[in-house]
This record gives structure tokens, sequence and C-alpha cells, in this order.
């Protein structure tokens, strides 16, 4: 349960990123070499991978959470390396639900 609900705020980020993608790896302030920006996060947040997923155009999207603090940030990083940052906030938490039965309502 804990990676579908992962890969369902990973899919929402997709549908998100696939018109923001191209803006985000034009703002340089906000991209750089993936193991830079993953150390800063770890180091600077105490985030580490959440969740994986391959987004629009081969961009592998990670979603980065820190347990103690509760902050989050959303990464892609574009096929030649580049990894930007997309979203990030506060209050994560790990959910476990049930699917709802097929024919119902969610």
């Amino acid at each position: 349960m804990k990676l579908f609900n992962m890969a369902a705020l990973t899919a929402g980020a997709v549908i998100y990123l696939a018109a923001a993608t191209d803006v985000a790896a034009q703002n340089a302030r906000n991209c750089g070499p993936r193991d830079i920006v993953v150390a800063r996060l770890a180091e600077g947040y105490g985030e580490t991978r959440q969740s994986v997923g391959l987004g629009a155009n081969n961009a592998v999207v990670e979603v980065f959470a820190s347990g103690e603090t509760g902050s989050w940030t959303i990464t892609v990083t574009v096929p030649g390396g580049l990894t930007c940052l997309v979203a990030s906030g506060q209050a994560f938490e790990t959910v476990v639900e049930a699917l709802p039965a097929r024919g119902e309502d969610a």
C-alpha cells in the first residue's frame, strides 16, 4: 500500500511536470547535477528518496522527504542528467489506505 500511495503522489506530480519540466530545466538556479542535488537534500533537509517513477520524455521523477521534519521535495531528472527541483513543502506523511472496491466512488 505504501508503494501505491507514493505512486499516486508521483502520478499527480507527473501530470504537473508534463508542462513544467521544460520550464524548470531552463531555470538554472533550481537545477544541477543529480549527485549534488541529492546531497544537498540529504545534508540540508534530512530528506531521502521515498519514491521514484518514469515521467514524460523519459524523465525520472523522485519524491524525497524527511520523516523527522516532514519536509518534502519533488525532483525531475532529464535524460541528460540535469536534476531540477519542481515542488517542495511541509507535513509529508506516509499513509496506508485500501483501494475502493471496483464500481464504488473513491
